[in-house]
């Protein structure tokens, strides 16, 4: 056998040894190359008498993260190539045929009349689980970080090469629905208790007690495969399966708003393949992932939460002048809210943090807050009490700016004011080193501003946090006019320490996130004044992929803050800058009302204690119209909150606020939900293509005014038919 990607030994028993060890990779995944020499192993295996059976194991710390999903992306090239040279029909068949070819191997090794044993320690995911699932033994290390399952749901894709077929013959089918549709990660215990893995054992018995299964006579026929199998919640159509398809449908329709075509194959791969043998059933699945695999969801999904999100995690916009940087203590200026969640993602990234506020009172109370957060840990099993006392031990709480002398990079999180944000400056400047790095969390306020007030403005930058921030993935670097390469460098090493994806964006009032929501949620308002019901607001909202409805957004930011920001820009770019409807809406909402939010339980929702929220009777006076939903075109609502969003990154672009059209997809998503089945805002008009985004928008603009306006360089693609990653060429 030829191998490059695995070591294969037999041992004195007859029993073969395969261990996945790729060459200058980190990971193990799976490649074309990988499945060809898995294919001579599992030939080799069937054929050899002396062999009685097979493990396979991993080289690495994590077993394997699955498929490359570039080798996907490459098929939908070879499609689009052999259609041109040879006609739909023929790239058809080639296509379905390369795109099954991970479920055939798959099965060839399930049915070689050999046992394989699956030896699993580390991540476990996707397509390597697949692999695990048709081994006739999964074996797993008892180590936390052991974890299995199938998240491919996540990147607009379904389990291809068997998954949903093994796993609904494994479970009951309304469980094996959730674990697809969820795509969750499992931890060893967890999955021996969901029926996925047969045995949990220590990380040193692993491979042992996988031989020794083998040894002991393990069976080399899958469960299905033998006569009398009978489905874990008996046939489709029978009374307890019909317990289960109408609430499936139901739970469907109510989470994807029928906006994720691969959660609805998950559905019918899973509905039709119960009703046939596995080879059919198998066949069945390939097809619908053939089909997904050609969607421009599974495209936008797998280009920005696949592709893009690795190369901007790994450092695509890291200046490559800069060396790299070892940081070992971070200060924190402020222990609210946002300061409080800063302090303990860096501590549980392993940092020494020095969290500094004005009284000693203020700042244990956000040391408290890491307390908390632990604690609940330790509540759920998913950290010791050692576990804690070791983060809270690497936080230090206090009122004096000198503590703060050797941190590496010191993280300002007070009030937004500009007169406040200088003070601390100062002072914090007093406090450390000449070659310390200056980040201001701020969420609107300019950093070349703020950077007015320091001595060494190339060592200051925006270092913008979401809230809350131990939950939030996104952090928006904001270059200010004179932020220097190293101040940019250390930024971005401190994100990817706190396991956080970044963004790099220069200076702009509200940078980029912000505007976008601003103006998504500026359109729930607008609706809201024109007399459009609440409830259809919000349900536009979630039906067009939105986490949640513009004004149920705004209840969660603060309706004060909302008009703290709309009077701060009005001051500073006079009332042209802001929309009158809006303001009068937050200054009746806040002010006449005392209506703030969910901070104190009145917002646009009411939030009576132990209950659910529901939206505030007394909206209905806030508009200027009464409109019956009947005469109200849904989906342009729909159309109206994505087109708002989309529009604005657009302008982001053409002011050169965003370089790269991968951190506008990617922070758009993970920063404020925008419908991840596009790919992210600057994705869902290239997808569209510019010039069917641009007819929409302008009829938009005719019957809603000017906020639909397209930027000139919006029009001039939609002329050239160019696309922003055409145009931006993002560098890999």
């Amino acid at each position: 056998m030829d191998l490059t990607n695995f070591r294969f030994e037999t041992d004195s028993d007859g029993i073969a040894l395969l261990t996945w060890d790729m060459p200058e990779r980190s990971m193990n995944v799976i490649t074309p190359q990988v499945m060809d020499e898995l294919s001579q192993v599992i030939e080799h295996v069937a054929a050899s008498d002396a062999i009685k059976g097979c493990v396979i194991a991993s080289g690495k710390k994590d077993f394997s993260g699955g498929a490359d999903l570039t080798m996907l992306q490459g098929l939908r090239a070879m499609h689009a190539k052999l259609a041109a040279d040879k006609g739909e029909e023929e790239a058809m068949r080639v296509f379905f045929e390369e795109s099954r070819r991970l479920t055939l191997l798959y099965r060839r090794l399930e049915t070689c009349g050999k046992p394989f044993v699956a030896a699993i320690h580390g991540t476990c995911l996707g397509g390597a689980f697949e692999l695990a699932l048709a081994c006739h033994q999964r074996i797993v290390c008892d180590h936390d970080r052991t974890k299995v399952g199938l998240p491919e749901i996540k990147v607009g894709l379904f389990p291809g090469a068997g998954g949903t077929q093994r796993v609904a013959r494994l479970m009951q089918t309304g469980d094996a629905l959730q674990m697809l549709f969820k795509g969750q990660q499992i931890k060893g215990l967890m999955a021996r208790n969901m029926g996925l893995v047969h045995q949990v054992v220590p990380h040193e018995q692993l491979v042992d007690t996988a031989k020794a299964w083998i040894r002991d006579g393990g069976s080399a026929v899958a469960p299905w495969d033998q006569k009398g199998f009978k489905l874990p919640s008996n046939k489709v159509y029978s009374p307890a399966g019909m317990q289960i398809w109408p609430a499936a449908n139901a739970i469907y329709r109510r989470e994807t708003n029928d906006n994720y075509p691969a959660a609805k194959a998950i559905l019918q791969s899973v509905y039709e393949g119960l009703q046939l043998p596995m080879d059919l059933a198998l066949k069945v699945e390939s097809r619908y992932f053939a089909q997904i695999l050609r969607s421009k969801e599974a495209a936008a999904m797998i280009r920005t939460l696949f592709v893009s999100m690795g190369e901007l995690n790994k450092g695509a916009r890291r200046p490559a002048s800069v060396g790299e940087t070892k940081l070992e203590k971070i200060g924190v200026v402020g222990a609210g809210f946002m300061g409080a969640g800063v302090a303990y993602v860096s501590a549980n990234a392993g940092f020494e943090v020095v969290l500094v506020d004005r009284d000693m009172e203020a700042a244990e109370k956000g040391k408290a807050y890491s307390h908390k957060l632990m604690t609940d840990q330790v509540m759920k099993g998913r950290a010791k009490t050692a576990d804690r006392d070791a983060l809270l031990a690497r936080i230090t709480a206090c009122d004096d700016y000198a503590a703060l002398a050797g941190c590496d990079l010191v993280v300002e999180a007070v009030f937004e004011d500009p007169k406040v944000k200088a003070e601390v400056i100062a002072k914090v400047e007093a406090a450390v080193g000449e070659r310390a790095i200056f980040g201001s969390n701020t969420s609107t306020l300019p950093i070349s501003g703020l950077a007015k007030a320091s001595a060494r403005p190339e060592r200051f930058v925006g270092i913008h946090f979401f809230s809350p921030v131990e939950k939030m993935m996104l952090v928006e670097i904001i270059m200010g006019e004179q932020t220097g390469d190293e101040a940019l460098a250390v930024a971005l090493d401190f994100v990817r320490a706190i396991k956080k994806t970044p963004i790099v964006v220069n200076d702009a009032r509200g940078f980029f996130a912000n505007r976008c929501v601003g103006a998504y949620i500026l359109e729930g308002h607008k609706m809201l004044v024109e007399g459009v019901p609440p409830a259809m607001i919000e349900n536009a909202g979630k039906a067009a992929g939105m986490p949640v409805g513009p004004l149920s957004l705004n209840d969660e930011v603060a309706l004060d803050l909302a008009l703290k920001i709309v009077e701060a820009t009005e001051a500073q770019l006079g009332a042209g800058a802001v929309d009158a409807d809006q303001k009068a809406l937050l200054v009746a909402m806040v002010e006449g009302e005392g209506r703030l939010g969910r901070k104190n339980r009145q917002g646009f929702y009411d939030y009576p204690e132990g209950g659910k929220k529901r939206l505030w009777p007394g909206l209905s006076a806030m508009a200027k119209a009464t409109r019956e939903g009947e005469t109200i075109d849904f989906a342009e609502l729909q159309d109206r909150l994505l087109v708002a969003q989309a529009l604005e990154a657009a302008r982001t672009v053409e002011e050169g606020v965003i370089v790269d059209p991968r951190e506008a997809d990617v922070g758009s998503i993970l920063g404020f939900g925008f419908s991840p089945f596009t790919g992210g805002a600057l994705s869902y008009i290239d997808f569209m293509g510019a010039t069917a985004f641009v007819e929409k928008a302008d009829r938009l603009a005719t019957v809603h005014g000017a906020r639909f306006g397209v930027p000139a360089l919006l029009r001039q693609m939609a002329q050239t038919g160019e696309t922003f990653y055409g145009r931006m060429k993002p560098a890999a």
